[in-house]
């Protein structure tokens, strides 16, 4: 009779992965990088435990939006307050934060609960091409595209 393999916390050791976002798609780039977060490259993937990599994103100003998605594509924010609506198109947001962007395409991808909180705290996301973590020895993640 086979048994079903459960990850158990502190059975998965979690690595550091690097990503060069330089000229890479945002949708695309995100769906790999969450598959890495949730653990699901792993054959021993646990639905109910954080088995995912860190994952840290470098060059973030640089991701490629395709077509008409970075004038037409917008991100609302609502302050609670009558007339408190804002609306930014991701150009703008692309000059400000760009950060911001890859880190919400991402995270929209995540499950929805406290594990997803949990996962998105793997991510590291930088606007320039150095971060504070080379004594981590991240690793580079191929992404096929």
């Amino acid at each position: 009779m086979r048994q079903t393999y459960y990850a158990k916390n502190g059975e998965i050791t979690q690595e550091w992965r690097h990503v060069d976002a330089e000229g890479m798609r945002l949708g695309r780039m995100a769906t790999e990088v969450a598959v890495v977060l949730m653990g699901k490259h792993r054959p021993e993937y646990t639905p109910h435990v954080d088995t995912g990599d860190f994952v840290v994103i470098t060059n973030a100003e640089k991701v490629v939006m395709t077509g008409n998605k970075a004038e037409q594509k917008m991100k609302n924010s609502f302050s609670g307050y009558p007339g408190g609506q804002r609306s930014r198109s991701y150009a703008d947001l692309m000059e400000t934060k760009p950060e911001f962007i890859v880190e919400d395409a991402i995270r929209r991808m995540l499950p929805k609960s406290r594990l997803g909180r949990q996962m998105l705290k793997k991510l590291k996301v930088y606007r320039g091409d150095t971060h504070p973590h080379q004594a981590q020895n991240p690793t580079p993640l191929e992404i096929n595209i």
